[in-house]
């Protein structure tokens, strides 16, 4: 079950004396100033969309001792939405060209319903660590480790056909997360992985994998938020319409992702995510 509360993110310690301190340094009660960010939204929002804040952490390259993944995130998005308002287009990329499509109000619409936000934010700073893991198992009689960590789309989608039903939400939404993180952040990888840039073939599989090319990234992203939407469509029904949500604007929902890539992170995406 999910253990984020997507209406808002909690801020630590860490961000509340980060918020203050940029925004509004000379202040005298900051004990005071801390609670109500944490208690008003409103206000919380309004120091976390302040410039100064976007700027500061811009030109930190050790932001993430001084603030939580999940706030830089989250600033990066809310910088996102006011600047595709301005913008007016957004850009969908092939392996030749970049074409301007005017969906920019749409993706803006959809950036604003809260708990998609957070939700992104949340799931954008899960990327900033990769988690490894070994699962042992017996199979005709002997025992058999597998080794994966939670980047592995191919070990996850087995793994989610392998557990019990009540076990497959965790697997099913990092996988659609996966799909969304790859085709928002590093669409250029997936293209060069998948197709040879000047023929534009195919390049063979490996090692008995297939390559997993853009159309298939999401297409499974779509797939996989469905099924986890599913899962949660009678026990948590706000998130799962989180996950609707996604399935049903997959390819709109990246597009703030790539806005992100391409403005704020180009020289920084290796070092941020893990």
């Amino acid at each position: 079950m999910p253990s984020v509360d997507f209406k808002k993110l909690r801020l630590t310690e860490n961000d509340l004396d980060f918020l203050v301190e940029t925004v509004s340094p000379d202040v005298k009660d900051k004990p005071r100033l801390k609670q109500i960010l944490q208690e008003d939204e409103d206000f919380k929002k309004s120091f976390i969309c302040d410039e100064k804040v976007f700027h500061r952490i811009m030109d930190d390259e050790k932001i993430f001792l001084k603030v939580s993944p999940a706030l830089f995130f989250e600033v990066l998005l809310r910088k996102a939405v006011d600047d595709l308002k301005e913008v007016g287009y957004t850009v969908e990329k092939t392996s030749h060209m970049r074409i301007p499509v005017f969906d920019s109000k749409e993706v803006v619409e959809l950036l604003e319903k809260e708990s998609l936000l957070v939700y992104l934010a949340d799931m954008l700073s899960s990327f900033t660590r990769i988690e490894s893991y070994t699962i042992t198992f017996r199979a005709k009689g002997f025992l058999k480790k597998i080794r994966f960590n939670d980047l592995d789309i191919n070990s996850l989608r087995h793994f989610s056909e392998a557990v019990g039903e009540e076990h497959r939400f965790g697997f099913y939404k990092r996988i659609a997360d996966i799909c969304l993180f790859i085709l928002g952040i590093f669409p250029d990888y997936v293209e060069r992985n998948y197709r040879y840039p000047f023929s534009g073939q195919m390049r063979p599989k490996i090692r008995g994998e297939d390559r997993i090319g853009p159309e298939e990234y999401e297409s499974e992203g779509k797939k996989f938020y469905k099924l986890a939407a599913e899962c949660l469509s009678d026990r948590e029904p706000e998130i799962s319409d989180i996950f609707w949500d996604l399935h049903g604007n997959f390819q709109r929902a990246k597009k703030p992702l790539n806005f992100i890539s391409d403005h704020y992170l180009q020289y920084r995406r290796d070092k941020l995510f893990g």
